[in-house]
This record gives structure tokens, sequence and C-alpha cells, in this order.
């Protein structure tokens, strides 16, 4: 869809592809400078020209926030705590801010067609440019919005200066925004949220091009590729070229004709292009599948011996298919396999200041913990590569838009069971967006799934011109919403988003079979608080608020209005199962525990549930600010123990303790089986007495799961050791569980959105009487980025919750440092090898330390 529109100059709205053009034919813009407008009498035609002053407004770049340039201000040293944020004065937002930078254009684009891009503005401007204004606010609104205009008119030789007046969302504008995941950002994400390029068009413009596949599913041994692009005749006369395609090694020709001023779609098959049936294919492979295979594909537009245009596209060939299981639950499958989705919801930081190198180490933490999507719940990213990150990752991504747009109190307007989108100015508007991010990110092979909605369904009036929209422009699946809900148009959503939010015991996710338990696809939940490590609460909190317990720590949960918002439940569960905590590391020790045995309990019952349960996306990855709850690594990016509970749930050949039966199962998500392998059974009182040990020969299926042992009920406080080793000996895994003989009963009639409260918690007191374990640590550096840590329970007791800790002489933690196990616990006389992988310019004196529960604290000098 195409839509043009004039306004002081031609304003096309159409977009360029995420695709590269060469640099000579694409410049972005740097060096801005930013100013409040309230500090400027000065009007855009005097901004915007080449001699206006701005030696006193702020440096910045582009993409950028105001607050996110601000901020690195002293004034806002400290905006990040509770008291300066809330106090912070928001008023100076309420007016417009300008952004204004320059750039040179030559003879060259002087004699050729110059288009200007905006790929993102939140959330509206008025653009003026050498004193001309070329597009004014009432047309360029709205933050997933992408501009292009036609300025060869208004460019000249040399200096050109672009002054863009920026204005905020006010209440009822579709924007960005955080729901109540951490306050709304103080200047409501005001800015040039995307980067701003300058493009010269000589004579042909390509733009939106894209790869699609097909793969045999059944053989894999070949597959099918399409290319299309959108060509544009800029000059008054026909032109008649050809489109060069180069790929895998060849280049092939395709003649065009394009009339005068014309616009013509090219969609070109394996009919047209020889080399587009390719036989053996490198496949796109999600994390713990394969390898992420990506190709690369230049498109040119050649007249005359002399090539107008080209784009190069980086896609990966691959098959996404939606299922539905034989309960009538929604599965995904990659290749024809049917996977398992296991991911985290994803959210940029409070004023946009993700950089490539922080996209970089976080889809890093992703994949290392075994996950294998990220939900992006609002089309997050001031570029496209946290997208391109999760293509080289095998990291696929649920990408649509977020439920702010759904309830009154985040939209700022009346909403029903639709949510806020009610009028044809909201649809025009809405549509837009999904076309203009569509054509964005289409050639992502990480995107498995759009979604239109995510608490509600759209109206069907804007649903029917949303399914035009895939229809046209993208070919894979797509949800009306993330919730259990039935369309009148595209039926069945077939996932749910029944929760839980907030703390819920083990056991939770093995009996519930009506609300957020371990079957089919839950979109969105977790075990509500998790604690980042005790240094990072250390910089949240002030020494004099951290203990005893107090409202201060409040402040750091999450801002819903009705629940959420506070630390009881977390510190229930700690009282009833492990004891109050007279102390501060007390607390954070306990809290540990319970946050580790939770995330690991949830995603390990929906890998044992299988096929039944078909994906589950944690609530959430990561945190905007500084924060108690939802996320995996905390802000400082940090791994919390949730990370490595997740981690040890999610290795890829994994035995599992089922707490609603009392049995062993082994997992395998890997393509091939594990024939014979031996699990060995361990259980220990207490007291570190053992029960018993027995093993077990188990041939575990390929991408499935096997239930072959029943340890029973226990009738104490038990420790569980399991271990698995291949038919050779070879060890795959281990896990191991604190089980108490008193069940867990839940208050099924009181759940609500939140949770479901429990009636009565497992009972763990007894291990606070544990006798104190040492363990001898020898460590050494295998290369510079690799230490390998070999660890001995020299004692005759069990050694719990171990963490390892790798800091330099000045006590600050290295990071990132990737450990294989964390948060560990060792039977008695039990030995146990650690790798750690560390980043490549990491230098000085290394220490290493270990603590746990029951650990004698211990540091070694590497």
């Amino acid at each position: 869809m195409k839509r043009t529109i004039t306004i002081f100059a031609s304003i096309l709205f159409v977009l360029t592809s995420c695709s590269q053009k060469p640099e000579r034919m694409e410049e972005t813009l740097t060096n801005w400078r930013i100013s409040p407008s309230s500090e400027i009498t000065d009007n855009g035609n005097i901004i915007s020209s080449a001699a206006y002053n701005d030696s006193d407004w702020i440096g910045a770049e582009v993409p950028s926030t105001v607050m996110g340039i601000i901020s690195e201000h002293p004034e806002y040293e400290n905006i990040l705590t509770p008291e300066a944020y809330y106090e912070a004065n928001k008023a100076k937002f309420n007016n417009s801010w300008w952004y204004r930078t320059q750039f040179e254009a030559n003879e060259m684009q002087q004699h050729n067609t110059t288009l200007l891009h905006f790929d993102g503005i939140s959330y509206s401007a008025n653009i003026w440019l050498n004193g001309k204004l070329i597009a004014a606010s009432d047309s360029i609104s709205g933050s997933f919005r992408r501009f292009e205009f036609n300025i060869s008119n208004w460019v000249t030789s040399g200096t050109n200066t672009l002054a863009v007046e920026v204005f905020r969302q006010r209440d009822g504008d579709f924007g960005l925004g955080f729901v109540d995941w951490n306050p709304r950002p103080l200047d409501e994400n005001m800015g040039i949220w995307r980067p701003v390029t300058v493009e010269t068009v000589e004579k042909i413009q390509i733009k939106n091009s894209y790869v699609r596949s097909e793969v045999n599913t059944q053989t894999l041994d070949e597959a099918w590729l399409t290319t299309g692009a959108t060509l544009k005749n800029f000059t008054n006369k026909q032109v008649d070229g050809a489109l060069k395609i180069t790929f895998n090694g060849k280049q092939y020709e395709y003649p065009v004709s394009l009339p005068a001023a014309a616009e013509r779609e090219i969609t070109l098959t394996h009919n047209d292009i020889p080399g587009f049936y390719v036989e053996n294919p490198d496949l796109w492979w999600s994390n713990g599948l394969g390898e992420p295979h990506l190709h690369q594909m230049d498109i040119e537009f050649t007249a005359g011996n002399k090539m107008l245009d080209s784009e190069n596209i980086e896609f990966g060939i691959r098959e996404i298919e939606s299922y539905f299981n034989e309960t009538g639950k929604r599965g995904f499958k990659l290749n024809g396999k049917e996977i398992l989705i296991k991911g985290a919801g994803w959210t940029d930081d409070i004023f946009l200041r993700d950089t490539p190198e922080s996209n970089e180490l976080q889809v890093q933490y992703v994949k290392n913990m075994g996950l294998n999507t990220i939900r992006f719940e609002t089309v997050w990213g001031t570029t496209s590569d946290i997208y391109s990150q999760c293509d080289r990752n095998g990291i696929l991504a649920m990408v649509g838009w977020s439920c702010q747009w759904e309830w009154e109190n985040y939209l700022g307007k009346t909403c029903d069971d639709f949510g806020g989108a009610s009028t044809e100015e909201d649809f025009d508007l809405l549509t837009d967006y999904l076309r203009d991010q569509i054509l964005w990110l289409r050639n992502h092979p990480s995107i498995f799934v759009w979604l239109v909605g995510s608490d509600m369904l759209p109206r069907p009036e804007l649903e029917k011109r949303y399914i035009e929209i895939f229809e046209k422009y993208d070919d894979r699946p797509w949800l009306g919403a993330a919730a259990d809900r039935t369309s009148e148009l595209s039926g069945p959503t077939g996932v749910k988003m029944h929760g839980p939010y907030e703390y819920v015991g083990p056991s939770y996710w093995y009996i519930d079979k009506k609300f957020g338990g371990a079957y089919g696809f839950n979109t969105e939940t977790g075990p509500g608080t998790q604690l980042p490590v005790k240094k990072s609460i250390e910089r949240m909190l002030p020494e004099d608020k951290r203990w005893p317990l107090n409202e201060y720590w409040n402040k750091y949960c999450t801002t819903s209005a009705t629940a959420l918002n506070s630390m009881d439940v977390l510190t229930n569960a700690i009282n009833q199962q492990w004891g109050k905590a007279e102390s501060f590391d007390e607390y954070v020790m306990k809290g540990h525990l319970v946050n580790y045995e939770a995330i690991r309990a949830m995603f390990e019952a929906f890998r044992a549930n299988r096929p039944q349960a078909t994906g589950v996306i944690q609530w959430m990855l990561n945190s905007a600010w500084p924060s108690f709850y939802w996320q995996l690594y905390d802000y400082y990016m940090v791994p919390t123990p949730a990370y490595y509970g997740t981690k040890k749930a999610l290795e890829p050949v994994q035995l599992v303790y089922n707490y609603r039966n009392h049995t062993i199962a082994a997992v395998n998500e890997q393509m091939q089986a594990h024939e014979n392998a031996r699990a060995t059974i361990t259980l220990y009182d207490a007291s570190s007495n053992k029960i018993k040990e027995y093993q077990k020969v188990v041939t575990i299926p390929a991408n499935g799961n096997i239930e072959f042992a029943e340890i029973g009920k226990p009738d104490e406080t038990t420790l569980l050791f399991l271990e698995l080793e291949d038919k050779n000996g070879n060890k795959i895994s281990d896990n191991f569980y604190w089980i108490s003989e008193r069940e867990e009963k839940y208050k099924w009639e009181e759940t609500n959105w939140v949770y479901t409260p429990m009636e009565q918690h497992a009972d763990y007191k007894a291990l606070n009487n544990m006798k104190t374990a040492s363990v001898t640590i020898n460590a050494q550096m295998i290369s510079e980025t690799r230490i390998e840590v070999e660890l001995n329970n020299s004692s005759d007791v069990v050694s719990m919750f171990n963490q390892l800790k790798l800091h330099d002489s000045e006590g600050e933690w290295i990071i990132p440092a990737f450990y294989s196990d964390n948060y560990f616990s060792m039977a008695p006389g039990g030995r146990k090898t650690i790798d750690i992988e560390l980043p490549k310019n990491s230098k000085g004196d290394l220490w290493l330390e270990i603590s746990g529960f029951n650990t004698t604290t211990k540091s070694i000098k590497l």
C-alpha cells in the first residue's frame, strides 16, 4: 500500500527495506545538536539556515530520545533512583524540542534525485530544510511510521541544514510505552528515535527488496527462493535496463523496462532465476537445533552498462509453520520440526539508550541460557540491529504491538474489549504502522510470528486491514492477540496469557491444567520477583534502606496500581519455606533460593509436558531500569540466580524432577536420540545422610521426552542429585533439587490475573541446620578468554547453592563472564568442573570467589 501526500514538499509515504545500499548512495546523518524550544525565540526558517549559531545547544546523536541525551548531564546523574526520578521536572518536555544537523551535498546529488528518510520520530514533528518547511506535524505523526521525502528541489551543493521540531506523545496517541514494567519515561520517549538518512538516486531506485524461502520439510535437501522489490523511475523518460541478481557465487539478469515516473513491483521465482532452486541448502535453525546459516543476495539495476542502484539482502533459508496440537493449542514448526518456544520478554532501556554492544551481550545471554526466543511486545529497537543479532545467534523473535494501546490508564483514551483503536483515523495509522514495520523487518529470518494485539484482538474492521497487509507483504504466521481469543475473521489464537505474573510454587506448573500451567503456549508468565545479586541490590538501595526490609524496596517493584508492587509475596514465600530472614544477607540468599527453584520448575515443566506444552515466554527477560521484578539479568547486565535456574532447566538433554507425581523424566530437544543413557539418582536427607542411590538405563527419543523413574513422595526434607551419562560414560548433564515432605497447596478458587495464591508452601527449614561444607578450588587460564575451574567438596556434607564470582583486584565483578554452571550444589566428596568464558579485553589480576548456602567463602588469585 502506498500513499502520497503533498505538504510543502513531495512527501512519499513509502519505505526503504532493511536491505543495505552502497555508502555512496546513502548517508546516515550524524553530529546533531538539540535544544528545548522554550529557550529559543527563533523559528524553523531561521534555525534551518546555514548561518544559524547553535553552539550553545546540546551535542547529540541520532537515534536518540531527549532524555537519552540529557541523562548524561550531571543534573541527571542519579536519575534512576526513585527519589530523583519521581521528583524530576517533566514540564520541560511539554513543549517541543529541536534537533539540528548539517550535511554536505555534492554536484552529483544536485543533478539527481535526493531523498530524505526518517525511520522513526516520537511522536510528531515539523521538518525544515534550508529555511523551508517541508513537512508539518499534522501529517508527520506516529512513532512507528517511516517517512521518505523527495528533497531534490531544496538541497543545495555544499552545506545543507536540517532542523526538526519534535513533539512528545499525548494522551490517546499510539506511541511507545512500557506499561507497568517500570515508570513512564519522563519525556515519553520524545525524539528522533531511529536513524535519519539521505539517499541519492540516479534515475532508478530499488526499495523494499525481500527474499522468501520454501523448504522441502520432509527431506530438507531442497529449497525454493522468491525475491522481489519495488523499482521507481524518477525521470520523465522510459528507462530500459536489467535487474542483476547475485547469489551463491552466480549472477543472473532479468530485463526490466520502467515507463517515465513509473513504479513497478518485481517478483522473481525459481522459474525466472534457475539459481533460486537450491539443492542441499544451508538452513537457518534456532538455538539448540543447528546453525543459523545466513545468506547474501545482491540486487542491482543496470542500464547502459551502468549500475544505477543496488541493495544487499541478508536472509535465512527456513520455513516457519503454525499448527494446532491434539488439544487445540497452537505450536510452531521450524523447517518441519516441532519446536518448543522457550523465551522471555524484551524491553528497551527506559530512555532508549541501547547500543549494538548492549544488544549483542543480551542476545548472547539469551543464547547462553538455552532460550530460543525473545518476545518483543512493541517493535523495539532504535535500529534493526537487535533483530540482526537474533538472526546471527539463532534466536526466534515474536514481534508486535503492546497492550499499552488496549488499556485506558496507559493509552489515555477510552478502551473497550478491542482496545483503544476505534476510529477510521486510528485504523489508518495502525495499518500504516504495520505495513511500515513489516517492510522494514521482513528479511529477518528470526522473526517467526507477528502479533497485532496483546491482551485483546483488534477490532474486526482493523483486523481486516491487517489481513490485507499480511497477504500483500509477508507470508509468515501472525496472531490476532497473545491471549486466548477467538476472532470472527481469523479464528482462535490458540495461545494463552493467563499468568501467573507473581510467585507460585514449583508444583503449580505441573498441577494446573486451567490457567497458566505447563500446557499449550503461554505467551507471558513468570514467578514474579527475581532479585538481582547482592552487589546490584547495594547499588540500588542506600545503606540505611537495606535492612530491615522497608517500603523503599517496593519502589523498585512494578508500577502496577493493583498488584506486583511490593516485596510481600516473595517475603511470605521466604518466611514459609525457609524461615524469616534476620539480616540483609540472609534475605538475599533465601530470596535467591526461592527465585532459582521457581523459574527452573517453570521451564522444566513445559519441557517435560511436551507435546501438550508448545511454548512459554518468561515475563520478562531484562529491565528498563533497576528493578526487583521480572528479569533474568538485571539492569546492570549482571545475571540473576534466575538466569542460572533457567540455564539449568534448558540444558539440551536434561533430567527433570516432577513436583506433582515425584517422577523423573529425561527431556531431549536435540534431533538425535540418546540410546542406553545411564541416569544416576541419589537422595540425601537434610543432614547429608545418603538415603538411596540407584541407576537406570534409559533411551531418550529425539526431540522428545520420557518419564522413566519414580522416587515417591518424600517423608522428610530430601536432597536429590540427578546425573546423566551417555552409553560410553561421558557426562551429559546434572541437576539438583531440595524437596519438602510438606505438600504445596493452592487456593484455586481465588486465582486472578496476577497469580493463584498459596494455601500452603513447601517447608525447607530443616536445611537451615546444615553443617558447613568446604570446597577446594583450582583454576587455570586455558586461554586469554577461558578459565577452567576444578571444584572438590572435601567435606562429608552436601555443599549447597554455591556461587562463583570472578572479580578484579578492586572487587569489581567481571561482566560479562559466562559460567557453564552457577548456583550449583555438590554431594559429599563430589567433584565438578566449570568453564568460564571471558571477554577478550579482560586485563589485570583476577580473583575467583566461591560462596554458598552452607559453604565457607574462599577466594583464589588466578
